[in-house]
């Protein structure tokens, strides 16, 4: 982000910075921590979900074409460039426990919830941040958005992709 913003303030380079905040759509694998893929995969086996720490940690979620139009929204406006941006959905923020029993809920399955303290699940020092929800005040001024997929149909839809053909566990 500094780099970029550095050669836009020196070399006029136009430069858009964009925080992106929790994205998820199909394809995404969960190997990378990506707490909803796992838990809807999870869910569908029949497996434990793990909850890590106490759950009460909350989150937002953004499907993938919402952050799409968010980017090329801002791509496409010239008073974007050379500022900070988050991307994402400030809407329908949830605990990580609330997140994981709706999983269960929407995809019927039958998993336990287990919680997993952190010490089990990382290395010694690992701090969690409690919050993370995006502030869209300045994306909405700028561009008018609105996230338009709200977080049962995202897991509606993540769900329905493992279960095609496409994403078959």
């Amino acid at each position: 982000e500094f780099l970029g913003l550095a050669y836009h303030k020196e070399k006029h380079l136009p430069v858009v910075v964009a925080r992106l905040f929790n994205t998820v759509g199909p394809r995404q694998t969960g190997r990378y921590g990506m707490v909803v893929p796992n838990f809807v995969r999870q869910a569908l086996r029949g497996h434990p979900l793990a909850v890590f720490g106490d759950g009460t940690q909350t989150r937002c979620f953004t499907y993938v074409t919402d952050v799409v139009g968010q980017l090329i929204a801002l791509a496409e406006h010239p008073r974007a460039v050379g500022e900070v941006w988050n991307i994402g959905n400030d809407r329908d923020e949830v605990s990580i426990h609330e997140l994981a029993r709706r999983v269960v809920q929407r995809t019927a399955s039958k998993s336990a919830i287990e919680p997993v303290p952190y010490d089990r699940a990382y290395e010694e020092g690992f701090e969690d941040m409690p919050r993370r929800v995006p502030d869209l005040s300045k994306v909405k001024a700028l561009v008018g958005y609105e996230p338009q997929v709200h977080l049962d149909e995202i897991l509606d839809r993540v769900a329905a992709f493992f279960t095609s053909d496409k994403g078959r566990m």
